[in-house]
């Protein structure tokens, strides 16, 4: 089979769960467009379809000889039917990467594809299509035994080789995420479409609570240790906070540079795309690496953003033309307590006010924080909520129920503290529920159940519902740019459309042919703690 006629499909199964996205459809994440710019620079003409999409039978597979899926954990039954259904429809390898394939084993034997690439995907991918899924078949058990970072199935028996290096900034700055295929997003006009600007994490904290009992040497590395001794745990624990794999799986950060970040979005900003979000587990690390080269950046705290790369990154995105004309906007999302410095908030602040900004918590407890790996505890997060409500901007703060070492004291703390950051200006609590994921620190351990089911998560549940009940209350009366995403599937009478700064999806009665575009809402009231209504502003229509 030539080159030029083998066709590759990735599947975007990201949120997709059982196999249908509920509560992100607006999302576009890095991920999949990252594969298809390795497979484009290769020759290829790759096209994505969601998972959703596929389970449903809309998409004809016999036109497509290799297949890709990216997941999170959580999607595995999702994966499982894309694998399903394409075996029904064709021979070709079945890849499977992204979250869903830090633990390749279950990945592989639950959905039965051939390889799982775990970690960063794009120089595994590279070598798999040197070693023949270029042509649209499965390579040799020897030639799959050569590439680091991938696993493949032997019958009933999965191979592992092992997890790459990370990659070095060097080779994460050549590659070339596709723009182009963002069309094949049905709402790619109205999603939030997610560019990488930098990966991997600073917390080389460890969670103390990761060891049987509790036991813990106290060594003092992952807090006062060098940059090189931090990276390295003496009892094995995993870095980070003990919930999250990012720092297993991704290493301390690594930044694109200005000119491929403000190039790929001005690109997409001329496909349509009007939401864009600068994607990095914790945005305040942008620039920080540049800053302790050749060392890595272990260190959560030390040294102090680089404000001179955050604001060339965000005058630039910023001053692209449809951006401050106000047919797109820029967002961030995750940032570090701890790094809200005042200097750091009056520059998001300057240049993306009125846009949501996300804080974690996850508990209240200080001695829990500590005990859990976080790089900050909640008096600091508090700070930052107050700091960056002055600077302008709308902080989101999260928090999770259920983690291993919660007690009712701890729970207890964490009532007050969802109260105290709604004093400090939290615009919205956002609530998970534990769920161990491989590579973290935590793996192993049972997930929490749900909230209705443990007293003491129920009223973490409760005091964050409470919260969002009266935050939404707020927002009757006051006036939004949103955009136009499809009909309301539950009453084909209203459009969804989305907040253009984030926010709780709008529900717009009328708006019939304006999907994609920008209008002006007044919001009219509250359908539930994720929804509310706004009645359509004619005049505002751009």
């Amino acid at each position: 089979m030539r080159l030029d006629n083998v066709r590759p499909l990735i599947v975007d199964a990201l949120a997709s769960g059982r196999g249908r996205r509920v509560v992100t459809r607006d999302v576009i994440g890095a991920g999949p467009r990252a594969l298809a710019g390795v497979l484009e620079k290769k020759g290829f003409s790759p096209r994505i379809a969601l998972a959703g999409a596929v389970i449903k039978g809309s998409v004809v597979l016999k036109d497509f000889d290799l297949l890709l899926v990216s997941g999170m954990t959580s999607d595995l039954t999702a994966v499982r039917r894309v694998v399903s259904r394409w075996r029904s429809k064709s021979e070709g390898p079945v890849l499977v990467g992204g979250p869903v394939a830090s633990d390749p084993v279950g990945a592989l034997l639950k959905t039965r594809a051939d390889i799982a690439v775990t970690g960063e995907g794009e120089l595994t991918l590279k070598e798999l299509l040197s070693a023949g899924i270029s042509q649209g078949i499965l390579p040799s058990r020897e030639e799959l035994s050569r590439v680091l970072g991938a696993s493949f199935l032997d019958g009933d028996v999965v191979r592992s080789n092992g997890l790459r290096p990370v990659m070095t900034r060097q080779a994460y700055e050549s590659l070339q995420p596709s723009t182009e295929i963002v069309k094949d997003y049905p709402l790619h006009r109205s999603a939030r479409v997610y560019v990488e600007v930098l990966r991997g994490c600073s917390n080389y904290h460890r969670a103390r609570l990761a060891l049987p009992e509790g036991v813990c040497e106290v060594c003092g590395k992952c807090h006062s240790g060098s940059l090189e001794d931090r990276y390295y745990c003496p009892q094995g624990v995993p870095p980070g906070c003990g919930y999250c794999s990012v720092p297993s799986l991704f290493g301390p950060p690594k930044s694109r540079p200005v000119d491929r970040v403000v190039d790929e979005v001005e690109a997409l900003l001329s496909l349509g795309a009007r939401r864009v979000v600068l994607s990095a587990p914790g945005f305040l690390d942008y620039g920080r690496d540049l800053l302790v080269e050749p060392e890595p950046l272990t260190d959560p705290r030390n040294p102090e953003p680089n404000y001179e790369a955050i604001e060339e990154l965000l005058s630039r995105l910023t001053g692209l033309e449809r951006v401050a004309e106000g047919q797109a906007s820029v967002m961030i999302e995750n940032l570090k307590g701890e790094l809200v410095t005042e200097r750091a908030a009056a520059i998001l602040g300057r240049y993306l006010a009125g846009t949501a900004v996300n804080v974690g918590f996850e508990t209240g407890s200080e001695d829990h924080s500590l005990q859990i790996g976080r790089s900050s505890i909640p008096q600091e997060n508090l700070r930052a909520v107050r700091g960056l409500k002055r600077a302008g901007l709308k902080p989101y703060v999260y928090f999770i129920h259920g983690l291993p070492g919660r007690d009712a004291e701890t729970v207890q703390a964490t009532v007050e503290a969802i109260g105290e950051s709604v004093k400090a200006g939290a615009s919205r609590i956002i609530l998970y529920r534990f769920q161990p994921l491989p590579m973290s620190a935590f793996q192993g351990r049972p997930s929490a159940p749900p909230a209705v089911k443990d007293p003491l998560s129920k009223r973490i549940f409760d005091e964050a519902l409470k919260a969002n009940e009266l935050l939404k209350e707020d927002l009757i009366g006051t006036r939004l740019m949103v955009v136009v995403a499809e009909t309301y599937d539950r009453d084909r009478r209203f459009k969804v459309a989305y907040p253009m700064l984030h926010g709780p999806v709008v529900l717009v009665e009328g708006g019939e042919g304006m999907d994609g575009e920008i209008v002006e809402v007044e919001v009219s009231g509250v359908v539930s703690d994720r929804m509310i209504r706004g009645l359509l502003l004619p005049e505002s229509c751009r």
